[in-house]
């Protein structure tokens, strides 16, 4: 008895045997391919025209925020130095009041101490 040694196929056997099937799928994939890129490229340029409608002129709501933004910026573009001088006379004043508050403490014990006597 002898032995039976499988044989290998060729790689493109199937191709060869299939490539009607194939050449479809493939053509099939590249027009799908290029319905999605047309797609894509249409529904971009529309979001593109969209934005250009909401802030691309100088009349547009966007464009007057951003005047009204610039115009607060400006008005309060002097705030950082103030706060920051306002908070160290802020911080003397605290200090101020703590040593306010002891004597008053000590006012109201001499008060306290004189009614007693």
């Amino acid at each position: 008895m002898q032995a039976v040694v499988p044989v290998a196929l060729p790689v493109f056997y199937n191709i060869k045997k299939h490539y009607k099937m194939y050449t479809l799928l493939i053509i099939l994939t590249t027009v799908l391919v290029l319905i999605f890129v047309g797609a894509l490229i249409i529904f971009v340029s529309q979001i593109l025209e969209l934005l250009v409608n909401i802030g691309g002129n100088g009349n547009s709501f966007l464009a007057k925020l951003r005047l009204g933004l610039r115009a607060i910026e400006t008005e309060t573009g002097h705030l950082p130095v103030q706060v920051t001088k306002l908070n160290e006379t802020l911080t003397n004043t605290g200090a101020g009041l703590k040593v306010v508050n002891g004597h008053l403490e000590g006012t109201i014990q001499a008060a306290l101490k004189q009614k007693t006597i």
